[in-house]
């Protein structure tokens, strides 16, 4: 028995308008996340196009990359690698710059996270205008990565996030999308 074969996830991303400021309807998958069917869903479409393909680790980017990168790990039987904030990492790490909204912020890696030429996949929540994630990209490359693709559970198309990896030769997973911001 499949339980979760008919499970639409889009039905259990939760939008709260006006968050974090007036006009953006942020999509929060917590409660995808707290609905143990649909996480499974959800993982279970991340892992699937992996499954028979060399994966050496999943890099997460914080804090939602890390719950969905660990799990799609432990099913591909490979490592974790987290992508930070400033600061967070306790070794020696390289950071990337990306732009915000409202600022310029920076993400890291350890140095010694990836080796070179280790086929890695970029995870995260939501792609909405690829800065993040492209500054991700950036780091795995910079440490010699081959980024197999970048998986995402929400795209944000009309953002182009997802437009922007693909034009730097990265392939693009997302499993659902929402139209707006």
């Amino acid at each position: 028995m499949n339980l979760t074969a008919d499970i639409d996830l889009k039905d259990l991303v939760r939008t709260i308008p006006d968050y974090p400021k007036p006009g953006i309807m942020f999509r929060d998958i917590t409660t995808l996340l707290g609905h143990a069917n649909g996480f499974r869903a959800c993982v279970e479409q991340l892992v699937q196009p992996f499954v028979n393909r060399r994966v050496q680790a999943v890099a997460g980017i914080e804090a939602r990359g890390f719950i969905l990168g660990g799990a799609v790990a432990d099913r591909l039987c490979c490592g974790f690698v987290p992508i930070r904030k400033k600061g967070k990492l306790p070794g020696k790490a390289i950071g990337q710059d990306y732009e915000l909204e409202y600022g310029i912020d920076v993400i890291e890696i350890h140095e010694d996270a990836i080796g070179a030429g280790d086929p890695v996949l970029l995870v995260d929540d939501l792609i909405a205008t690829g800065g993040t994630a492209g500054a991700g990209l950036t780091l795995l490359r910079a440490l010699g990565a081959t980024v197999v693709e970048a998986c995402f559970v929400i795209d944000l198309p009309e953002l182009g996030g997802k437009a922007k990896l693909e034009a730097v030769g990265c392939p693009v997973l997302t499993l659902i999308e929402f139209e707006g911001e």
